[in-house]
């Protein structure tokens, strides 16, 4: 194996002090997050009187951990810790400035792999919430929000922050909170009301080089309509748009349809510019639209992605099909170099040719009911092409292409349309992946074997967890959200020596594929195309020295 990585591998605050920085957590604020940096794995709650975390998880000796994260609070953060992100003493790549993106172009292969051992998770941080707003139902978002090191900007070397939506009697009545991806601390509560249902992007819309975020404002006393709303990296009003759409539960996404250098706007079925201005309406999606941008023609610019629909930068229609209430996905599924189109909707699943051309149409390969769930798409058997991972009211299901069955777990998820994602944490050359039903969030290994199960409580409404590197100490983190006030608002999960390999420090909006988004928040104007260099959906991509890599499946 090539160069393998170097890990701080003490657990707890002795990690921390053994890395070079000493770290307290506290926010200062009522409901704020505790930290569990005196992690354990013996089973036994600490006797600390401090609130504790208890998550289960199967290692790859198939033996059984039981992981109790007791949470504390006490003084301020002097500096965010940073760990070992390199490669070993042979063979270093020359240096290259952290701070800043590296290698945009290209996709390498991952050099990087964990111990065989390093699936031992435990929860980092967890926010409860504040000033009664303990309701997070959309997909959270991490981006770099805010100078942590002082040096006057915003960029890789600061600690990523975790944004999401909460609400509390009512959902029209929501705001954005910003938090610090290494305590969870608040660092700010945007005062302005957003809708607490919408799913946010965030991303430079402007140009300036630092990130914007854009959510959805409801139209006072009508849930159901709504505005597009912008606000600066530091919570600034930005700008709220004059449109009007049915915006209930929908969803934002950030792309340069036109290459022309600016950025436009998709929120739900309606497609702005930069400033907010209508550039068209397309179809409605019905209650949740997950929108997104993907070059279906191969002519250079975008084509905008809604439901069973497809229509070109100016609004032209690229296609329409009868699948119209659906959540779309984009991923290469046969021979050809152009992407095909999953469509999970009510009825089924759906495949569409990049021109619309149905390959099949409703499909329901577990007989379940409701498949309207947005999918997600990853290589999860090692065998070098992407499977489908989807879900039913009953089961989170790793299918191929051709919808031949990989395995299937058993979920609950009755109450609405939650969503999954897969991540390689250890380097394997395969994924694990994740779902995250109304009770918890699972991580499955080789043919569904639950690794994890952790506490979250959810009636779903199509959010999913994300993996990103939240804290920037190499090593990737889950991040899951809850609603009703069982669990946490919000949880951020880590291998408990920060083992697992680094994934990008970004997860900009729902419909993320890695391509869309550069790691700093700017918006690509010659967005590759996700299939050719990924193959991925709704999946983070492992980086190694700044930039994309893609682990070799295993031997």
């Amino acid at each position: 194996m090539s160069p393998s990585r170097l890990f701080c591998s003490l657990t707890g605050l002795a990690l921390l002090h053994a890395c070079g920085d000493a770290i307290n957590a506290t926010d200062g604020q009522t409901g704020g997050a505790v930290s569990s940096d005196t992690s354990t794995t013996t089973g036994a709650a600490p006797s600390t009187g401090a609130p504790t975390t208890t998550t289960t998880s199967t290692g790859t000796d198939g033996e059984t951990t039981t992981t109790t994260s007791t949470t504390t609070t006490s003084g301020p953060i002097t500096e965010g810790v940073k760990l070992d992100v390199g490669f070993g003493t042979t063979g270093d790549p020359p240096p290259v400035d952290r701070c800043k993106v590296q290698g945009e172009d290209a996709v390498g292969e991952c050099e990087m792999e964990a111990p065989p051992d390093s699936f031992m998770p435990a929860v980092q941080w967890a926010f409860a919430g504040q000033d009664g707003e303990v309701h997070a139902v959309a997909t959270p978002l991490v981006a770099n929000m805010t100078d942590d090191n002082g040096d006057g900007v915003i960029d890789l070397c600061d600690v990523p922050d975790v944004v999401v939506p909460l609400y509390g009697n009512a959902q029209s009545d929501g705001h954005i909170y910003i938090l610090d991806g290494l305590t969870g601390a608040v660092n700010l509560k945007i005062p302005d009301i957003i809708d607490g249902y919408a799913n946010p992007a965030i991303g430079d819309i402007d140009g300036d080089g630092l990130p914007e975020i854009v959510t959805i404002r409801s139209e006072v006393d009508n849930i159901i309509n709504g505005h597009a709303i912008a606000f600066e990296h530091d919570g600034t009003f930005k700008w709220e748009s004059p449109v009007v759409f049915d915006a209930w539960q929908v969803a934002v996404a950030l792309a340069d349809l036109d290459a022309d250098g600016d950025v436009e706007i998709m929120a739900g079925r309606a497609v702005l510019d930069h400033l907010g201005d209508q550039i068209f309406l397309g179809n409605s999606n019905g209650a949740i639209d997950i929108p997104f941008a993907a070059d279906l023609d191969g002519d250079g610019d975008l084509e905008v992605l809604q439901g069973g629909d497809a229509f070109h930068h100016d609004g032209s229609v690229h296609y329409n099909t009868s699948v119209a209430i659906a959540h779309p996905q984009v991923g290469n599924f046969d021979d050809d170099p152009e992407p095909e189109v999953l469509l999970a909707g009510f009825s089924g699943l759906t495949l569409l040719e990049h021109d619309g051309t149905i390959v099949y149409q409703d499909q329901n390969p577990s007989g379940d009911a409701s498949w309207w769930r947005p999918a997600a798409i990853h290589d999860v058997d090692g065998d070098g092409a992407a499977e489908i991972l989807v879900s039913s009211n009953q089961h989170y299901n790793i299918y191929r292409p051709d919808l031949s069955l990989l395995w299937t777990a058993s979920v609950q998820d009755n109450s609405g349309y939650a969503a999954g994602t897969a991540f390689d944490f250890i380097g394997a050359g395969y994924a694990q992946a994740m779902y995250a039903d109304e009770n918890f969030l699972f991580v499955y290994g080789e043919g569904g074997a639950v690794l994890l199960s952790s506490p979250r409580s959810s009636w779903t409404q199509a959010e999913n967890p994300v993996v990103a590197d939240v804290d920037d100490d190499g090593s990737a983190e889950i991040v899951v959200v809850s609603n009703g006030g069982q669990q946490p608002a919000v949880q951020v999960v880590r291998d408990v020596e920060d083992r697992w390999i680094q994934a990008r420090r970004i997860w900009n909006q729902h419909a993320y594929h890695v391509t869309n988004v550069r790691e700093d928040g700017t918006i690509p104007q010659h967005q590759i195309p996700s299939w050719q260099a990924l193959n991925t959906f709704r999946t983070n991509a492992q980086i190694e020295g700044g930039a994309v890599c893609m682990p070799d499946p295993p031997g």
